[in-house]
Formats: C-alpha cells, structure tokens, sequence
C-alpha cells in the first residue's frame, strides 16, 4: 500500500480580489454665494410684434402653395352640383370594395407593430399548456405508430344527400308549423294539396313550449306574438314608403306637431332630363352592379301639404279612422269650397326633391318590413274571411299579433332650391317653379274606394293568401 505523504500534492489557483471604495467629498465653500445682476431685456424684444415682423419678412416660405391650399373649392367642375344634385359631393350609398393592396392601411391598432415571434423549438421558452398538449399529441402519434394498419381500404363517411332534396326541405317547413299547431298536423299520406312533416324530436318540441335565450338562460319571454299580414291595411301598390326630411317641415319646435299625421305628398311629373338620367343609372346598374349601384326610386319632386289647423287635423284623422262610430259625420269637414262643398282644406309648405333613395328587390319584397305589436283580448280575425271581402269595408279590429307592412323604397326629402339658384343665375332649371304656382292647397274629400282600387288590393290579399286571382280582378287592377 503506497504511503500518502509520498503522492505529489495538487496545486490550486486563486486570485486575491480586494475591493476598495475611496470618497471623495469636496469641502462646503469657504465663503457666502455670489449673485450676479444679468439683465434679460432681451425677452421684451423678442416678444415684441415687429420681431414677428421682422422674421416674417426675412424669412420666406419655402413650400409652393396655390390660392387655396390645397384645398379646391371651386364648384364649377363638378356635374350637377348646381342643378340641385349632390351626390358629387356627397359619398356614395354603397362603398366601393377594397383593393388587396389597400387592406393592409385597414389594420386595427391591435395588429401593426413588430409579429409576435411564437418559438417552437424552445422548450423553455413556451407555456406550460403548450408542452402539454406536444405531450399528448406525440403519445397519440406514437400509439397510431404501434397500432396495427388495417389491410382493407379506408372507407370516407357517407354523406346524406337526402336532406337537400326539395321534398326533404318542404318536410322541415312543414314541421315547425306542425311544432307551433300540432293539432293542425297532416298525418296522412302525401297528395298533391298535402305533405307530411318529418317527426319532431323530444328536444324540438321542448324548445318550443319552454323556449330559452340562447345566451343568456336567466331570461324568460314575457309574450308571444303570432307574425301575420295586415290584410285591411293593403294599398293598391302592396307595399309602403318610408320618407324622412332633412330638416323639420314645420314651424313647431317645442313639441310634435299633429297636423304631421295627416300630410299629404303630391309627386311632380319628371322632366325628359331626369327620365333620362334616372334610365342611364338603371342600365348601368345592369351592366355592370358592383360598380354601379341602384339609383333606388325615382327622384321625384313632391309638393308637401298640411292642414290649416290642429282642429282640421284631428277630423281628418276621425274621418280616416274605420273604427271611429263618427267616422260619416258631415260635420267633421271644416270648410267650404266655393262650390258650397264639404271639404278639409291642405296649404302647400314648400317643395321637397328626393335626397337619397333606396329601393327594395322585387323579387325580395319582404326583406324589409314594419312591425306593429297589437294587443288584444279577442282572439286572432279570421283571415280567409277577411281577405274576402275586398270592397274594404271590414271595420274588424286587429287581434293580438305582429302585424308585418311591406317597405319598397325609403327616401330622404330635402328642400328643394332649384328656384333659389335660378334667381341667382347660377342655373336654368326653372320648370319646377311652374309647379310650385300651380298648386296652393288642397280640396280634400274622403270616399269610398272604387271599383279599380278593390281589385288592386283583392289582388294583393289574394298573393299574402297564395290564392289564385280572377281574370275579371286582374283586368279591373290594370285598368
């Protein structure tokens, strides 16, 4: 055994390290502060106005700039623009679609900035949840590995082309009237006039008796309201119009003015120009829709009038009321004209062109509707019994329900100033202020519908219906 003091011993390098911080405190002065007196008028002089002057002048502007700006405001060039027609001016309905390239000026706050780097071979550097789920995916990638293959082909899911089929689809709409009225339910074999629903699962017809919010589960309806057409509210065109003024019509501020319930809108016949320049637009759209957009409806000029009086509105609105039991009271008219007629007198406001207009598809009529939620103790009216009586005489009230109005255009009325820059001579356009000596007010007299306006609006029931329309109605409704 060797001995241990004779091993060669092992030497180890160390370097002595010794920190010292010296200070270095400089003495507190050794007498008082000194201030000097520095004069500062100089701040009076560069203060002064003629210094701004003065700089003004011996500095020049380095930057070529026209008269304006920049910022032309020169109206001569744009088309219309003094002929009453903004839209030059003004942005368009729809907007153009953005170029690719532009899309990336369109990024939110939250996406510009340096890209968020996500390392994925750094282990140290990513989330716990993140290694997790590598975990258990390489477990599921190496129990695929160890599974045996399967020798046969791999067979895709069959897909069931059934529930395209047209039938099919009828079936489904067909259920859910089945769903809402299940003692309504067809249950026999299939005709020509009759389908059968497909069969309602548990879950659907619990969604229907105790309906939930899909989002927010605390809350429970409070009604119910059947959606239904209002038959005895068709108009001879089957739809309504939506119009909105720009400005307030009227000279009440302070609160509504009734006689608004009552106006009156009378369309002025278009010119050969406007015809021509709305039937421009139409083909365009034609032509080509993305980039040109419907003109909506026409732009007509309309004369407004209202009432003389709150005391006129408020029998005009009985005499229009089918409920009202005073309805045919002569002595609701409260003029005469000067052929000793009853009449309700309407004075002309002013002239009204149409601003922006928008016009519903005819072949999607009902994508934009009204809703008016009627309350009623009575049950719902008979609608085949209503819709036929179309000399509209049915003085029925509405039952409870949500009754739905068609709306095939909605415009924007702005006042029109065709005569105002006629007078200025900045335009020549001066066939509307014909128009607007023509007419001071209106003669208005409530009757009856005739012959012609009955077969237009049976002719509309009859559509809501899905009925077939006679010969003899269709004739009257194009007479």
């Amino acid at each position: 055994m060797a001995n241990p003091a004779s091993r060669p011993q092992r030497a180890y390098h160390q370097d002595y390290i010794c920190r010292i911080r010296y200070e270095n405190n400089l003495p507190p002065p050794p007498g008082s502060v000194k201030l000097l007196d520095i004069p500062i008028d100089g701040l009076d002089y560069y203060a002064s106005p003629g210094f701004a002057s003065r700089l003004h002048r011996s500095q020049p502007i380095n930057i070529e700039a026209d008269a304006e700006l920049g910022m032309p405001i020169d109206l001569v060039g744009m088309p219309g623009v003094f002929d009453g027609d903004e839209s030059s001016i003004q942005a368009p309905l729809i907007p153009p679609p953005v170029h690719p390239r532009d899309k990336n000026l369109l990024r939110p706050l939250s996406e510009l900035g340096k890209p968020k780097y996500q390392p994925g071979g750094i282990s140290f550097l990513r989330r716990t949840e993140y290694i997790s789920s590598d975990v258990a995916r390489a477990r599921s990638e190496a129990a695929s590995k160890s599974a045996p293959k399967s020798s046969g082909p791999k067979l895709r899911k069959p897909v069931d082309t059934s529930k395209d089929d047209p039938i099919n689809v009828l079936r489904a709409v067909v259920k859910g009237f089945d769903i809402a009225h299940p003692e309504d339910a067809y249950t026999g074999p299939d005709t020509k006039d009759n389908i059968k629903g497909l069969e309602p699962t548990p879950a659907e017809t619990e969604a229907w008796n105790n309906p939930k919010h899909p989002m927010k589960s605390n809350l429970k309806p409070v009604d119910f309201y059947p959606i239904l057409p209002d038959l005895e509210a068709v108009t001879d065109t089957g739809s309504y119009m939506i119009a909105k003024f720009t400005a307030n019509p009227t000279q009440v501020i302070e609160k509504h003015d009734p006689r608004m319930d009552v106006g009156m809108l009378r369309p002025i016949e278009m010119d050969d120009v406007a015809i021509a320049e709305y039937n421009a637009k139409l083909a365009a759209h034609g032509a080509d829709p993305v980039r040109n957009p419907h003109p909506g409806g026409a732009p007509f000029n309309y004369h407004f009038f209202l009432p003389t009086d709150e005391t006129s509105a408020s029998n005009l609105r009985k005499k229009l009321d089918v409920h009202d039991p005073d309805n045919d009271d002569p002595g609701l008219y409260t003029t005469k004209n000067k052929d000793g007629k009853d009449i309700f007198r309407m004075n002309q406001q002013r002239v009204y062109e149409t601003g922006r207009s928008t016009a519903a598809d005819p072949d999607h009529a009902y994508k934009e509707v009204a809703l008016a939620l009627h309350d009623d103790v009575d049950e719902v009216a008979d609608y085949s019994e209503s819709a036929q009586a179309t000399n509209g005489e049915s003085t029925k009230r509405l039952g409870k329900a949500a009754y739905y109005y068609p709306v095939m255009q909605k415009m924007q009325l702005k006042p029109h100033r065709s005569k105002t820059l006629a007078q200025l001579g900045v335009t020549s356009r001066v066939e509307d202020d014909d128009d607007d000596r023509k007419i001071d007010a209106l003669e208005v007299v409530v009757d009856d519908l005739n012959e012609t306006e009955k077969a237009k609006r049976a002719e509309h029931r009859s559509a809501l219906l899905g009925e077939v329309v006679d010969e003899e109605v269709t004739q009257l409704s194009d007479a």
